[in-house]
């Protein structure tokens, strides 16, 4: 099986290897992952990496790494969980990745390829409602708020955010 990478003027995603668990860890452990269930145990961490790094053989999409001329600055994700009712684009950033668009341009580069390459029609962000942050971004991504959308188990109080195909935003 080939994985994708995709590049941006500033970015490589790629699918994630296991040089990747030290930052992952770093993120998902800190209370940076607060919005998205965490911080985790290292039992947490693990089942979470294996996961989205077993999607891709399973599903064909999973996540990425993203790195800024080398260093991972966070990760990116499309992904369909159990008890999902849709599937997800998600970010997670580390400190080091904060404040430069890394978190925009990389999700950007990985709904483009979920629309473009995988033929999706639709696309969901869940985010925590407290989460300021992800919400600006799913907004400035261009993604509107669906009340109506299905929760996904486990998280009744999330914002379903929804991202249209280009040519539906247009």
């Amino acid at each position: 099986m080939t994985f994708p990478i995709l590049n941006t003027p500033r970015l490589t995603l790629r699918v994630h290897d296991i040089g990747d668990l030290g930052p992952y860890s770093e993120v998902l452990a800190s209370d940076r992952a607060r919005f998205i269930g965490g911080p985790y145990d290292d039992q947490g961490i693990w089942d979470d990496f294996c996961r989205e790094t077993a999607s891709w053989i399973l599903r064909g999409f999973g996540g990425f790494t993203v790195l800024h001329q080398g260093e991972i600055v966070g990760f990116t994700c499309l992904h369909h969980e159990r008890g999902d009712p849709e599937r997800e684009l998600g970010w997670v950033f580390r400190e080091c990745g904060e404040g430069h668009g890394f978190a925009h341009e990389a999700a950007q580069a990985a709904r483009a390829y979920a629309f473009d390459t995988l033929g999706w029609d639709t696309i969901v962000s869940y985010i925590d409602p407290e989460n300021s942050r992800s919400i600006r971004l799913a907004e400035r991504l261009g993604a509107v708020l669906d009340p109506a959308a299905q929760k996904p188990d486990g998280c009744p109080e999330c914002l379903v955010y929804r991202h249209a195909r280009p040519e539906a935003r247009a």
